[in-house]
Order: C-alpha cells, then structure tokens, then sequence
C-alpha cells in the first residue's frame, strides 16, 4: 500500500470526524453532509491522481 493513500485515508477520517461536529453546530442535513463528503472524496483522489505524474 502506498504511504500517500494512507495519508488521505487519515485525512479523510479526520475531515469526516470535524465535519461531524460543525454539522451539528450548523445543522446541516444528511444530503448535504453526504454532498460535502462526495466533493472531499473526488478533490482527494484526484490530488492523489497527480502524484503519480
């Protein structure tokens, strides 16, 4: 496995556990939790992509 996909994958964990916790303070609904962790997931992948350029 490599080291950067395990970097995202804590990254990802750690952005799913904040996003949690605002969404609490905000209350935003499970569409638009379920919209902002699509974006995070495509944003990351394709950084991800660019590494191996």
């Amino acid at each position: 496995m490599d080291g950067g996909l395990i970097l995202l994958i804590f990254l990802a964990l750690l952005f799913a556990w904040g996003l949690n916790r605002v969404r609490r303070a905000i209350r935003l609904g499970p569409v638009g939790y379920f919209g902002v962790m699509l974006v995070f997931v495509i944003v990351m992948l394709l950084i991800w992509g660019q590494t191996f350029r």
